[in-house]
């Protein structure tokens, strides 16, 4: 089995404040697990984090990551959520944090 970091991805763009944390981080397992977003068995979601509206999805499988990384666009969606939501889906890597504050989340939040 892959190191944990090597099976994780940075999910930017999720709806911060609408639902209770719990929620939300069950609306983010059901997505990556789906088949239709190239998913898999997810061992863990890390949210909230320290950013603002970024989760952190470690699958079982290393190669569910490449499959995952390989979807032009995610879209976040659920009965309990008011609309869709883009999501940005990027590998994760030490120095992420930096990286999805100044390129994913600003720009989103506009």
């Amino acid at each position: 089995q892959a190191a944990k970091p090597a099976r994780t991805v940075v999910i930017a763009g999720v709806p911060d404040g609408l639902l209770h944390d719990d929620v939300m981080t069950d609306i983010l397992v059901i997505h990556f697990q789906m088949s239709k977003n190239n998913g898999g068995d997810v061992e863990e979601v890390l949210y909230p984090t320290m950013e603002k509206g970024v989760a952190y999805v470690t699958f079982e499988d290393q190669e569910v990551v490449e499959s995952v990384l390989k979807k032009h666009e995610h879209q976040l969606e659920d009965k309990r959520l008011p609309r869709y939501y883009p999501l940005k889906v990027t590998r994760y890597c030490e120095h992420v944090s930096a990286f999805v504050i100044y390129l994913v989340v600003l720009p989103l939040l506009g």
